[in-house]
């Protein structure tokens, strides 16, 4: 009689455990396919660029060498 009801309990675990398991999975595969939103305007900005962020950092090593440089 013992045995029948932890396996009982052990059953209305595991249903409980697949039915949230569902939920989850409908939940997950409702957020696909949703809108397409292209929010490219056009001419990227300045700081979009490659060349912009090479040419700032090389400024900036510059300043800072002159500034730590040890003078005699």
């Amino acid at each position: 009689m013992k045995a029948i009801e932890i396996l009982d309990q052990k059953i209305s675990k595991i249903t409980v455990l697949v039915l949230l398991g569902l939920l989850i999975t409908s939940q997950i595969f409702a957020q696909d396919g949703g809108l397409d939103i292209d929010i490219d305007l056009g001419k990227p900005e300045w700081y979009e660029q490659p060349w912009v962020w090479v040419v700032g950092g090389a400024v900036f090593i510059l300043i800072l060498v002159a500034l730590l440089r040890k003078k005699k």
